[in-house]
């Protein structure tokens, strides 16, 4: 197995600008995991892929305005924080002051005792985040940031007042609604990108569903933004995959094994799904455990064994990643290669704003 073995040609003209008009409205390309058959069909159509008794378990995770756009302070050179988690046990913490760990632009000039202002529509500093420390065994060169407001009654309001929601580097030039990157069931704000799978669902959609007898629960797992990382290592075993934290429920628990003693499917929506509760797979217990935040690392390579997931909602993902490599363990490696080769001949919309697979 090598990692060229999940590479493919995708032409700039199929990667998806925007989203489409209607969430529910994109394409499905459907696909039969065991023998790689495909159909055509809108989204909105899984309704006729979906039995009662199924199960579908999606990521509530709601992508943080974690894009900070600002000035350094002394010299009012520009300056870009991105902030990826916070961060505990530095010190102070409050209302008004956190510590997270960043990316910061230009890497070079903000070392740590360097200062970044943010400011707000009305020209005020809303936010200002001082670069402590770097962050150990760190591979991209993250910095430990302490964040503070002075002139906003949290930070929260802060960084809602000057931070943008981040789009996959592949999008250029969106300028539309920004929430049209956020799935219609999002909670809170954890993850520097969205879990894509879920943009399809519109609350009348999920409404239906439930009407039919299929249920619907939620986990949650904190995307970060090395879900869109290229695998460098040609041999994927050697890849270092990213650490994600993730939290499922009891009441997911409870709804899974009631699934599957009715002969229901769990139907994964999104990567980020799978991740989440495969990672709460106790192998030696032998059972799906709860989980709350735990750190998963779960790389998913052909040769996996699933034991909750049945079916899967899913993107159409970049060449060379890991979720390349997870899409191919739950069918086969040739089975996906054709449907994504049928997908790009058929001009079919790729990767976070475009359109879907839903693998059978």
């Amino acid at each position: 197995m090598r990692t060229s073995d999940f590479d493919y040609d995708l032409p700039e003209e199929r990667i998806a600008q925007e989203p489409a008009a209607e969430r529910d409205a994109c394409r499905m390309l459907v696909m039969d995991r065991a023998t790689g058959a495909l159909e055509d069909r809108i989204f909105r159509d899984i309704y006729d892929y979906l039995e009662p008794g199924d199960l579908l378990v999606a990521n509530e995770t709601r992508v943080m305005p974690a894009r900070l756009l600002g000035a350094k302070r002394g010299t009012g050179g520009a300056a870009e924080v991105f902030l990826l988690r916070e961060s505990f046990g530095h010190g102070e913490a409050s209302n008004t002051t956190a510590f997270w760990e960043v990316l910061v632009r230009p890497g070079k000039r903000l070392k740590p005792g360097a200062a970044v202002e943010f400011r707000d529509a009305a020209g005020n500093v809303a936010l200002a985040a001082e670069i402590v420390d770097w962050v150990e065994n760190a591979e991209k060169g993250e910095r430990l940031a302490r964040l503070a407001t002075e002139s906003y009654g949290t930070l929260d309001e802060a960084m809602h007042a000057v931070g943008h929601t981040p789009l996959p580097p592949y999008i250029k030039n969106y300028a539309g609604d920004e929430e049209l990157y956020q799935t219609v069931f999002s909670t809170r704000e954890k993850s520097a990108a969205a879990p894509t799978a879920g943009l399809h669902f519109t609350p009348e959609l999920i409404a239906r569903l439930k009407e039919k007898g299929v249920d619907w629960e939620t986990v949650e797992l904190e995307v970060g933004l090395d879900t869109f990382r290229i695998v460098d290592e040609e041999d994927p075993e050697k890849h270092r995959i990213h650490t994600e934290y993730y939290t499922v429920p009891q009441r997911v628990v409870d709804a899974i094994a009631r699934t599957k003693e009715c002969g229901g499917r769990v139907v994964a929506v999104g990567t980020t799904s799978v991740r989440s509760l495969e990672s709460a797979w106790d192998a030696q217990a032998g059972e799906l455990k709860a989980r709350d935040r735990e750190a998963t690392s779960l790389y998913i390579l052909p040769g996996y064994e699933f034991h909750v997931v049945d079916a899967l909602v899913t993107n159409f993902h970049v060449p060379r990643s890991t979720l390349m490599m997870l899409v191919s363990a739950f069918s086969t490696r040739e089975n996906i290669m054709a449907a994504y080769e049928h997908a790009i001949a058929d001009e079919y919309r790729m990767l976070s704003f475009g359109d879907a697979m839903f693998i059978v």
